[in-house]
């Protein structure tokens, strides 16, 4: 089974990211994959993992029934999936994402205190979200 899940490590924003602080993605008549993405996280900072949040704004969106979660997860999961590196919050709108000791994440907008902090602790791994043009 893979996974998305990363433990005691910061995602950064892209290099390439045109945001100067965390943005909020435009509101459309379908929400976002983005926005899908930052509701579910902030509304439970520290209790989802990145496998929560990918599969939880898949479901969503292919409205799947409670009772399919379960077997649709094991088969979501079963081939590799795009991790938060890959979210356009971290690409487009400057939201990095921590991910603590038990794989459980929070977003922090960029120049907030709190992701200048998550940036500079060198106890965690960084790793950057991916760029959206080549170098």
């Amino acid at each position: 089974m893979h996974t998305t899940n990363y433990q005691n490590t910061f995602i950064e924003v892209a290099e390439d990211c045109p945001a100067a602080s965390g943005e909020l993605p435009p509101e459309k008549a379908e929400k976002s994959v983005s926005l899908l993405q930052l509701d579910m996280i902030q509304a439970a900072p520290y209790q989802l993992t990145s496998d929560d949040v990918i599969f939880g704004v898949y479901a969503s969106r292919k409205g799947l029934p409670e009772s399919e979660l379960k077997e649709e997860r094991a088969r979501f999961f079963s081939k590799g999936q795009p991790c938060l590196r890959s979210s356009p919050l971290a690409k487009r709108y400057g939201w990095g994402f921590h991910s603590d000791a038990e794989g459980r994440v929070a977003a922090y907008p960029l120049g907030s205190s709190e992701y200048k902090e998550l940036a500079a602790d060198e106890s965690l791994k960084h790793v950057k979200a991916m760029r959206s043009k080549r170098a």
